[in-house]
């Protein structure tokens, strides 16, 4: 499941809602269940899950979508499946019901596919023909203010994958040349306060030249990567990284050049700058590449349980200070069921 808080775009009709939807999300979703969330008029959070597969039960993941946006604060929702009527209906529905169980209205329950869309709250062919209704999302002034503020929706969520996705080629030939210098340089190092006061420095080297729109070199990324095995320098860096357009492109260049076994650290620090700016989907494809590599690394189990239960990027204020460190501590303790 991914959930996003973005900036606030007003709606006025099931067309601009279905227009601002790939920008809420960062992507164009399919076979999915979408829950946009409004406060008033605004919409100000959308949650995706995938559209259960045949045959299965879908009421428990209706409920935990429900139970995420439940926890958003929110007044209003709207349910919006994407593909046929026969995998989408059922799932609509049982959303719908399980968000009615928190005390959320639902506004609408819509179907989306091949351009159209129906509802199935609105019986009146005026509004909402039985052979649905067209949308043009380059149309819509939805999607005009989503693309002045700088939002972007990809064709679907393989290509946002894809963003985070390890670099080939003279990139990956010239990276692990530059890795096994950069582990021949640990190994000079005497102890554990020199290796974290370089840690340090290449952390404040990184975040100054990448701020300043300057990329680091092969033998600076690997450095850094390096040293962020060691756990004083990665919450070093995590503590320096913010939602900041700058941090989010320093972790996913570290993150795609970085060496497979190296990629933990800048993928977990990618995913937290991601989730701080409210692009819950980029968080939840860099967690799923780190998972997928290092299945244990504590860091990206924590940011991966509390992106699942929805907490909010708001309630990150603070992390990593003392709270965000213990239950970090916790979550080391107890193993993974």
């Amino acid at each position: 499941m991914n959930s996003t808080e973005r900036p606030r775009l007003a709606v006025r009709s099931p067309g601009d809602l279905v227009a601002a939807v790939p920008y809420l999300l960062g992507f164009h979703p399919a076979d999915s269940v979408v829950v946009v969330a409004m406060r008033g008029r605004r919409v100000v959070f959308a949650a995706r899950g995938d559209l259960p597969e045949p045959g299965t039960d879908p009421r428990p993941p209706a409920r935990h979508l429900a139970e995420v946006v439940a926890r958003q604060g929110t007044d209003a929702a709207t349910v919006i499946g994407y593909g046929p009527a026969a995998r989408v209906t059922a799932a609509v529905d049982a959303v719908g019901q399980a968000l009615d169980r928190t005390g959320l209205l639902v506004l609408d329950a819509l179907r989306v596919t091949d351009g159209r869309w129906w509802s199935y709250l609105c019986a009146e062919p005026a509004c909402c023909p039985p052979e649905g209704t067209p949308y043009d999302p380059a149309a819509s002034e939805v999607s005009a203010a989503a693309v002045f503020a700088g939002q972007v929706a990809l064709p679907d969520r393989a290509a946002l994958a894809a963003q985070v996705s390890p670099l080939g080629g003279p990139v990956r030939v010239a990276m692990r040349q530059a890795t096994a210098r950069a582990h021949r340089r640990l190994a000079g190092l005497a102890d554990a306060p020199s290796i974290r006061s370089a840690g340090v420095a290449a952390v404040r080297t990184a975040f100054r030249r990448h701020r300043r729109g300057e990329r680091l070199g092969d033998d600076e990324v690997a450095w850094l990567t390096v040293l962020l095995t060691h756990l004083p320098v990665r919450d070093h860096a995590w503590s320096r990284t913010d939602g900041r357009d700058a941090d989010i492109s320093l972790w996913t260049d570290v993150l795609r050049r970085a060496e497979p076994e190296l990629i933990a650290a800048p993928g977990s620090l990618l995913a937290f700058a991601a989730w701080r700016a409210g692009h819950g989907a980029v968080a939840a494809v860099a967690l799923e590449r780190v998972l997928a590599a290092h299945p244990g690394y504590s860091l990206a189990v924590l940011l991966d349980d509390a992106l699942r239960r929805g907490l909010s990027p708001s309630e990150l204020d603070g992390w990593p200070a003392t709270a965000g460190r213990a239950v970090l501590r916790r979550r080391r303790r107890r193993p993974r069921r």
